[in-house]
């Protein structure tokens, strides 16, 4: 039985990979980092943290970071990058964090919900550790990019889709959910937020200066869909508290 997303089986050719490549580190990272803004003593979760490289810059940046992430392997090689004093939460999102409520004046989510299929819990949770005022920052794939490789030829459906990557030269099957942006848009409502800002970016110089094609493509069509949510400021009424970590 094929095995898809099995991040602890790779972590350590994904980190590789992402730490400087084209869509990743020149692309995305630097698009989210923009849309966060100063971040100089505010407190973010990293929801989806990975091997910490974007909880790293954010560190940078003067942050209070907490990373969570499902992977074993790949919340290892963040603690390595990170050192002890970044909170590192194992924790699925598609269940209740155990964080408490208003904790957060940022919640980050970098190319995580495409992973997931419903985004009502996720996103309920997002609103629910937000503190008043706060914000979220989503990147995901592009609705009208990612329908094509699935083969499905249906924009306007919900569905599932797989691909293989091929990371510092192993291959690995993914599996992905695409949702056209209508239904983006339904589900941050459904869980109480406004959408501030829709960013399709187009790619800087350093990507320019990596790879002329890619500069070139990314230049026509955007292969991920940004987003800054504010909640409505209705109290999100948690269903139980749990303690932060």
């Amino acid at each position: 039985m094929a095995i898809f997303n099995d991040y602890d089986k790779y972590a350590s050719a994904y980190d590789a990979d992402i730490e400087d490549n084209v869509y990743n580190a020149l692309y995305e990272r630097p698009a989210t980092l923009a849309l966060v803004g100063d971040v100089a003593g505010r407190r973010v979760l990293d929801a989806g943290c990975g091997s910490g490289v974007l909880s790293q810059a954010l560190v940078a940046s003067g942050a209070a970071v907490t990373g969570v992430d499902l992977s074993t392997n790949l919340l290892a090689i963040a603690r390595h990058r990170l050192g002890p004093d970044v909170p590192l939460i194992q924790a699925d999102l598609d269940q209740q964090l155990p964080i408490r409520s208003s904790t957060f004046d940022v919640v980050v989510a970098s190319l995580v919900m495409h992973y997931l299929h419903d985004w009502s819990g996720p996103l309920s949770e997002f609103r629910r550790v937000l503190a008043p005022g706060g914000c979220v920052i989503i990147s995901t794939h592009h609705p009208f990019v990612d329908f094509r490789p699935s083969g499905q030829g249906d924009y306007l459906g919900t569905f599932e889709f797989t691909e293989e990557w091929v990371k510092s030269g192993e291959r690995f099957l993914m599996r992905f959910w695409h949702r056209p942006l209508h239904a983006m848009f339904d589900a941050f409502t459904a869980a109480g937020f406004t959408v501030e800002r829709v960013s399709e970016p187009r790619p800087g110089a350093a990507v320019r200066d990596r790879s002329p094609e890619l500069f070139e493509q990314l230049g026509r069509e955007a292969p991920f869909i940004f987003f800054i949510l504010r909640s409505d400021d209705r109290d999100p009424s948690p269903a139980g508290e749990t303690p932060s970590r």
